[in-house]
């Protein structure tokens, strides 16, 4: 009996790791090539933010 729970648990940990094989090596979803693209247009807007900032507190020196 308890070697046929160590067969199950050892297949259930089998399957488990392909799963995770798979999901390591599987190509970048479009959800995260999206995320990519705001994050990208994020970084410029603040960089003009900043830039523009920076030109006010010069003006006011």
């Amino acid at each position: 009996m308890i070697d046929q729970r160590f067969i199950v648990a050892i297949g259930r940990i089998e399957r488990a790791l392909t799963r995770i094989e798979k999901s390591a090596i599987a190509p970048a979803t479009l959800g995260d090539n999206d995320l990519a693209e705001r994050h990208e247009k994020l970084k410029s807007e603040t960089l003009i933010a900043i830039r523009d900032l920076d030109k006010i507190l010069a003006d006011a020196r």
